[in-house]
This record gives C-alpha cells, structure tokens and sequence, in this order.
C-alpha cells in the first residue's frame, strides 16, 4: 500500500474535513473607549433634561432601553414600529430563508431514493434478424428504486453546511441590527419632533414680544419720541423671527413623515404624537459595557464575524473540490415483458456501482476558486476589524459627546439667562428713555439667539443618550422577539 493511499484512509476513517477550522476572533486588547480618563458623571443644570448622568462602567443594557426616557408615547411608537416597519418582515423572512436553506443542506448526508416506472413499447424491423422475417412489437415494462450516495471524504459537505450555518447567524444578527437601528431611529426622530415643537412654541412667544415692542415703538413715533426708523427696523427684526417658522414647520413635518414611514403607515394617515422635550425624562444612569464585552453586543460585529466564518468554510470547500470524489450507486426493481408479471420473482433486477473520480486537468479554475476563497476570507477579517474599530469609535464619540453635552446645556443655559436678565433691565431702561433703541434691538436678538441655542442643547443630550445605547449594542440579547430564535445546529 502507497503512502497516499494510507494517508487518504486515514483522513476517511478520522472523518476530516479539509480546509481552515474557524476560530472566533478574540476580544481587544484595548482596556477603555477615548483617550485619558472620562468623568464618572456629567455636569448638572438646574432645569428638566439637566440632570447629571452616570456612567456605570460594566454594567449591562436594558433590552427595552427606550422605557428609560419615561414616555408612554416614545413607548407606543417603537412597538408599532416594531410590529409594522416593512424593512423588519424582510429581515425575518430572509433569515427564515437561511434557516430552511440550512435545513435543505443537512439532507445531503443521507442517501438519495429515487423511484422510476417505464412503461416502453416499439415495433422493430424484423429484417435485422433474418430476410423476409416479419416486423414484431415488443412491451417492456420496468419498476425501479435507485439510491444514490457521495460521501463526504473531503468534508466539502460539511463545510458547505458549516457556511449555511453561518450565513443563518449573520443573517440573524442582520436583523437585530435592524431592530436596533429601527428603536434608535424612531427614538431620534420622536425627539426631533419634539425639540421642533419647542423651537416653534419659543419662536412664537418671542414673535409675541417682538409684536408687543412693535405696539410700543409705533405710539411713541405718534407722540414724537420715536423716528420712523425705528418702526423699519423693528419691522424687519420681527419679518426676519417670522421668517424662521416656515423652516421650523417643515422640519417638524418631516420628522412627522419620517415616524409614520418608521411605524409602517402611510404620512397621510398618521397623527404625529403631541411631544415635547418636557414630556420626555433624561435617563441618569447610563450603563457602559467594558470594552471587552462590545465585540459580544454589538450585532453589526457578530453579523460581521459569522460572514468571516462562512468564508473561512468556503476555502474547505474549493479545497475539497480539488480531492477524489466517490459515490455509490444502486437500484432493485423488476423487468418484464409483461405488466402482469413484473412483480414476480423472476422480474428482479438490481445493480451495484462505485465510482470515483479525480480532477486532473481544467485549467488551473480550481486552484484559482482556492485562491479566490481565500482572498474572501481576508477581506471579510479586513472588514470585521474595521467594524471592531468603528464601533469602538461610535462609544468612544458617544461617551466624550455626553460630557460636552451637559457642559454646553449648563453655558448654555447661563446665556439665556444672562441674555433674559439682560433684555428685561434694558427693556426698563428704554421705557424710561435711559437706553436707546439701538441697545434694545441688539439685546433682542441676543435673546432670540440664546433662546433657541438653549432649546438645540437639550434636545442633544437626549438624542445623544439614544446613540450611546445604540453604540453598545442596545441590550438585544434580553429581549425575544418572533424572528430571533437561536440559529438551528
């Protein structure tokens, strides 16, 4: 016996499987998110949406961690969401896709019955028996059962099965993924409308006062102590505040259109929730998965890393491919002239084969499918470090942008303040005639600006806060849901 034929019996009777085993990635080594030392908490300011925020490094996500925020409405929305949003079904019917294509591959460890009937009748020439001998018409009838089986030597079969799996997983965290970004989404969309709201109802009360000044300045152009000038400009400050609604009224029918696509309904038929930022409660204690532990949450890297799994099958079947295959084939049945006798004993017919075949020449096409599997895997590692990276930066960003959040929201706030303070004791000065018109109109505006800029800085800390817990991962692995059943072994 050669030393090929030992080795190839010896890998048959060890049932190997030819080609790489795959090997998770390990988790980084990296011990934070950002540079340097974040706080363990935020600034704070005295107002709703100012708490401070806690960073509680370690501990885990909520599944439902939109019920923080503490609205009933935010609530309603992503259910709906969830039941509803198009993008979610295909998601669920895709993975059932590769459930049932998993499923379809593990039949090919059994072996294939086929039954097959023949019913055959011809006439034939007689003249190929003797001259002159007369034509004759024969009936054939025939009954089989064919069986067929390759076996798997090489394990081409089984990393075949081993990539549907695989496939199956990734497809699964697909959809957690969009689960994800769907809750994420709707939350951000559901708080721009509400700071939306906020910015028109500001913008109104502050047409309001601009209208009252308006009153003000026009009787005293009637007494005399004002120019028309005066008039003229405060015209145009408050065409100017009044030219601001119609971009604010668009946005928030976007954001409107926008939550009614993401629940599954047409923008026609939706009524958009009545939100305001006050109506929403700013989650205080923030949990932060330790770093090791992000590569397990996040779905876009789990999805990532079973497409590296399913690639690196691939390679064992283009290496397989490469390798003898033998099948056995067999059938029993029975042959007869006659339909009435093809069940008797002596109708039996039956036949046994083997048959093994070796690629020897095409062309170089398997050796360069080899290498072309390979070069798949390496781009799927590629890809899976870079989603490692990217969603390291995502936390890292989050984490780094709540800090500055709570401190831009307490300046900010400062500034309105000082600028309402401001406008009230220069409002008094006018109306004694110890301050111009000039000094009003600028601390108007003042006013206006900070106003508005404070209403932004709140609606970012909570639009903020939905990022980090879609950053970690968003505690997908505590919620069940009908389309997220374990990937079948």
């Amino acid at each position: 016996m050669g030393q090929g034929t030992a080795i190839a019996i010896a890998l048959l009777l060890s049932g190997c499987a030819v080609g790489p085993d795959f090997h998770p990635p390990a988790a980084p080594a990296t011990s934070g998110y950002a540079p340097g030392e974040l706080p363990k908490s935020t600034a704070a300011t005295g107002v709703v949406g100012g708490e401070t925020q806690r960073f509680l490094s370690g501990e885990d996500l909520p599944g439902q961690w939109w019920t923080l925020f503490g609205s009933a409405a935010l609530d309603q929305l992503i259910t709906q969401a969830m039941a509803n949003y198009p993008d979610i079904a295909a998601q669920q019917a895709a993975l059932r896709q590769s459930r049932e294509n998993v499923r379809a591959e593990a039949g090919v460890f059994l072996p294939s019955l086929t039954g097959t009937g023949l019913a055959d009748r011809n006439k034939s020439s007689g003249a190929s028996i003797a001259p002159g001998f007369p034509a004759f018409i024969t009936d054939i009838f025939e009954a089989n059962v064919n069986v067929s089986y390759t076996l798997d030597l090489w394990g081409a079969e089984r990393r075949t099965l081993e990539g549907l799996k695989a496939q199956a997983e990734a497809q699964n965290f697909q959809l957690e993924a969009s689960y994800l970004t769907l809750t994420s989404n709707v939350a951000a969309a559901a708080i721009q409308l509400a700071a939306t709201r906020d910015l028109l109802d500001a913008t109104q009360q502050i047409i309001q006062l601009e209208e009252k000044q308006l009153t003000v300045i026009q009787r005293r152009v009637q007494l005399g102590s004002q120019t028309s000038a005066d008039v003229l400009q405060q015209q145009s400050n408050l065409a100017q505040v009044r030219a601001s609604l119609p971009p604010l009224q668009q946005q928030l029918a976007v954001s409107a259109h926008q939550l009614a696509v993401l629940t599954g309904q047409f923008p026609h038929d939706a009524t958009a929730p009545d939100l305001k930022l006050a109506d929403l409660k700013l989650p205080q204690d923030l949990p932060v998965s330790l770093p090791s532990a992000l590569v397990a949450q996040r779905p876009d890297i789990r999805a990532q890393a079973a497409l590296m799994h399913q690639a690196s099958a691939a390679v064992g079947v283009a290496t397989a491919n490469m390798l003898p295959q033998l099948t056995l084939t067999g059938s029993f049945g029975g042959e007869s002239l006659r339909f009435a006798s093809l069940l008797e004993p002596g109708s039996n017919a039956w036949s046994i084969a083997g048959q093994i075949s070796q690629p020897l020449f095409e062309g170089g096409a398997l050796n360069a499918k080899r290498r072309a599997a390979r070069a798949a895997f390496d781009e799927a590692s590629a890809q899976y470090k870079l989603t490692v990276l990217t969603a390291f930066q995502n936390v890292a960003d989050t984490l780094t942008a709540l800090d500055n959040d709570a401190q831009a929201l307490s300046a900010q706030f400062a500034a309105l303040n000082a600028a309402q303070d401001s406008l009230d004791l220069i409002r008094r000065q006018y109306d004694i005639g110890t301050a111009n018109y000039v000094t009003l109109l600028a601390a108007q505006q003042s006013y206006q600006q900070t106003r508005l800029a404070y209403v932004r800085a709140l609606a970012t800390r909570y639009t903020d806060t939905v990022t980090l817990f879609q950053a970690l991962g968003g505690g997908w692995w505590h919620r069940q849901d009908p389309g997220t059943l374990p990937v079948p072994k």
